[in-house]
Formats: C-alpha cells, sequence, structure tokens
C-alpha cells in the first residue's frame, strides 16, 4: 500500500498534519483532501472526497481524523465498499485491517496523543486482511 487519502476537519487538523508528515518520512504518496486550518469545518466536506477516491481505487487507503471520529466514521461508512473502523488503541488498527478488512482508518483527536495514533496508524498499514471465516462476515456487510 502506498497511496493514501487523507482528511479531518478543524478537530483534527493539528493530528492530521503530524500524521502526513509521519506517512510522508515513511515513504507513502498522499492526497490532503482538508482542512487545511483550524478555522471550524464540517467533517462531511472531507469525508466524503476521501472515501470517494478510495472508493474509485484512486488510492489504496484512507485516514480520516475528527474530535471523536464518529463523523467521519459515518460518512465514510455511506460510501459502497468502504469500511472505516474507529481506531483508539494499537490493536484495534491492526484487527480492523485483519478481521474486517477496512480500507479508511478514523482516530479520535480529542482521545489519543499524537505517539498513540502514529502507533495505530502504522499497526493499521502493517496488518492484512486474514480471510477465511472472516471473509464469509465482510461479505455479508454490503446492502
Amino acid at each position: 500500500m502506498e497511496k493514501i487519502a487523507i482528511g479531518a476537519d478543524h478537530a483534527g487538523y493539528e493530528l492530521k498534519e503530524y500524521l502526513k508528515r509521519f506517512l510522508e518520512k515513511k515513504g507513502y504518496t498522499i492526497k490532503d483532501f482538508g482542512t487545511y486550518s483550524l478555522e471550524p469545518a464540517d467533517y462531511p466536506d472531507f469525508a466524503h472526497p476521501v472515501a470517494a477516491a478510495v472508493e474509485k481505487k484512486e488510492f489504496d487507503l484512507g485516514l480520516l481524523v475528527c474530535g471523536s471520529a464518529n463523523g467521519v466514521a459515518i460518512t465514510a461508512n455511506k460510501h459502497q465498499g468502504i469500511r472505516a473502523a474507529i481506531c483508539w488503541e494499537e490493536e484495534l488498527g491492526a484487527l480492523a485491517r485483519q478481521h474486517n478488512d477496512a480500507n479508511v482508518l478514523c482516530l479520535p483527536s480529542r482521545w489519543i496523543s499524537k505517539e498513540l495514533a502514529e502507533k495505530i496508524l502504522d499497526r493499521f498499514l502493517n496488518a492484512s486482511f486474514e480471510g477465511g471465516r472472516h471473509a464469509r462476515r465482510v461479505d455479508k456487510i454490503g446492502c
């Protein structure tokens, strides 16, 4: 996985910027869909474009950040083929990929540190879908 679409609202802006630098240092190609400041912004304005880019397979994975991660996750999951997972612990980042084939990571900026976010993201990026019994379950998600 090399191409990652990222986005955040104002509450997630600082963490997004931090993680953007983290990803660039690791050699990932990223596209930042905004927001680009701390000015109040509506999370769907950034979650929809990130989810659409992953849905169209223009990007391998997505990363979304807002205060609780709920808003961006709900928005992203409206897109067919998107499996956005809220993660607040390292192991959840790995399990989201391994068991749920998640393709968008949603982080709650008001509840986790930058260092923990980095670890969660790293686990998410380095995990892969296990298939097997999990594939049967994932296949039942779509409507």
